[in-house]
C-alpha cells in the first residue's frame, strides 16, 4: 500500500513538472494565442477540434527572426481585389515594399493595406504581410502564413516572424482567407511562428 501511495505522489509531481516545463517553453504571446483558440466564443476551430484542443504547435522563439525593415511606400497604388480561398475577394492596396536582412541575406516582401480596416478604431497603423517560405508544406501550412504589422515610424517597420500565424481557413475551410501572392516568397526556411495544424481524426 505504501508503495502504491509513493507511486501516486511521484506521478502527481511528475505531471506538474511536465506542465510547468511546457508552459516555460511558451512565450507570453504564444500562451495568449492558445488561450484565444481555447475560447469557444471566438475560436476559429471547429467544435470537434476544440473539444480535444491542447494548444498550437510553435517553433521555439528565435530573436534572429525579429528584424527591422526599410519601407518604400507606394502612396499612389490603386485598390484591387485579392483572391481568397472562397469566391469572395478581399479589398486591398499595395502599401509598399519591405527590404530587410535575414540569415545574412537581403530580402524583400510586399506589404498590404486592408481597406476593410481603414478608419476602424485600433487599426490606424495596421498593415498586412502575407508570405511564403521553404517550410510550407512541411512544418508549416502549404499556403503560407500571415503577420500583422503596425507602422509607428515613417520609413521603417518591425517584423517579428515569431508571430507568423496561419490563415483561419487552416482550421475551418468556411473562412475566407486571402491567398498569399506568389511574389511574396522567401527563398529560405522561416523556422519561427506557428506550425501547421494537424487534426486528430
Amino acid at each position: 500500500m505504501r508503495l502504491i501511495l509513493l507511486f501516486i505522489v511521484f506521478l502527481f509531481f511528475s505531471c506538474r513538472g511536465e506542465k510547468r516545463y511546457e508552459d516555460f517553453n511558451l512565450t507570453e504571446y504564444q500562451r495568449e494565442v492558445n488561450n484565444y483558440f481555447k475560447d469557444a466564443s471566438v475560436s476559429p476551430l471547429k467544435a470537434k477540434d476544440l473539444k480535444n484542443f491542447k494548444g498550437l504547435d510553435f517553433f521555439e522563439f528565435d530573436s534572429s527572426y525579429v528584424v527591422y525593415a526599410k519601407i518604400y511606400k507606394t502612396p499612389n497604388s490603386l485598390p484591387f481585389k485579392m483572391k481568397t480561398t472562397t469566391n469572395m475577394p478581399a479589398d486591398f492596396r499595395i502599401y509598399g515594399k519591405l527590404i530587410f536582412n535575414l540569415n545574412d541575406e537581403q530580402h524583400s516582401l510586399t506589404v498590404y493595406e486592408n481597406l476593410d480596416y481603414v478608419g476602424v478604431d485600433g487599426y490606424e497603423n495596421y498593415l498586412f504581410l502575407p508570405f511564403l517560405d521553404q517550410t510550407n508544406g512541411y512544418e508549416t501550412y502549404g499556403g503560407g502564413r500571415y503577420i500583422d504589422l503596425y507602422q509607428y515610424e515613417n520609413d521603417s517597420i518591425l517584423i517579428n516572424f515569431n508571430r507568423a500565424y496561419n490563415p483561419k481557413c487552416v482550421y475551418d475551410e468556411n473562412f475566407s482567407c486571402p491567398i498569399v501572392p506568389r511574389d511574396n516568397l522567401l527563398n529560405l526556411r522561416v523556422e519561427a511562428g506557428v506550425k501547421n495544424f494537424v487534426k486528430n481524426y
